[in-house]
């Protein structure tokens, strides 16, 4: 009886729930064959990503080294060859100078000889002191001693340079008086020499009033041994 009773309450217990409870939970279905078989094999052939590498530190280099410093190195190379051939080239230089000296030194009688030295100073001077000085009331003598003491390219230099004067020396009475205050002689070649000169002008006026005027001048001739006198054969006011 109480069996009976027993079946009788597991079936309405059974009827009241709901469908899903009556049947268990079975295992879960198996994978088809080709799954099992391709699932493994992807993750077998699947490689890992490389990690990315971290970027090389900047290394510190020498201005003589490779790379950075290439561009230093050709500066410095360049340099080291400009003061190699500037090196050779003071060296020949100096060479060259050396025997311009030399032979300027053996052919420079000025730095040698005292006696011709003072012979070509002394007969220059007087020279420009003569020509250079100028009377209008005596003219003929300042004549006579251009064609005694100049010659060559100094002859048309001097008739140049002395014009003006000669065209107002009548009318204003001119007076023109050369007075060399110093000179040197630069060279002495030969019978060739060059002559530095510094001299006092005294310019002197008496018409239409008196007038005195005075000037410095500097300049240089050139001159040449001729019939046994130095004239002046080139007139250089170093005006270029």
């Amino acid at each position: 009886m109480s069996t009976t009773r027993h079946l009788i309450n597991r079936q309405r217990r059974l009827a009241a729930a709901p469908p899903a409870s009556r049947t268990r939970p079975g295992p879960p279905p198996a994978p088809e064959p080709d799954e099992q078989d391709h699932q493994p094999v992807q993750q077998k052939d699947r490689k890992p990503k490389p990690k990315p590498k971290p970027a090389p530190k900047p290394s510190a280099r020498k201005p003589g080294g490779d790379g950075g410093g290439s561009g230093p190195r050709r500066v410095v190379v360049a340099l080291g060859l400009l003061t190699v051939l500037f090196g050779g080239f003071a060296g020949w230089a100096a060479m060259e100078a050396a025997t311009l000296h030399d032979t300027a030194s053996t052919r420079n009688s000025a730095l040698t000889d005292t006696a011709r030295t003072s012979e070509v100073k002394g007969m220059v001077t007087q020279a420009v002191n003569s020509v250079f000085s100028y009377n209008y009331a005596d003219t003929a003598r300042t004549d006579q001693a251009a064609k005694k003491l100049l010659t060559g390219k100094a002859v048309q230099q001097y008739a140049d340079m002395l014009a003006q004067v000669r065209k107002q020396a009548p009318t204003q009475k001119l007076v023109l008086t050369t007075t060399v205050t110093d000179s040197g002689v630069e060279l002495i070649d030969g019978d060739r020499a060059r002559v530095l000169i510094f001299a006092d002008q005294r310019n002197t006026r008496t018409a239409p009033k008196e007038e005195t005027t005075y000037a410095a001048a500097m300049f240089a001739v050139d001159a040449v041994h001729q019939d046994g006198a130095w004239k002046i054969s080139n007139i250089d006011t170093f005006n270029r």
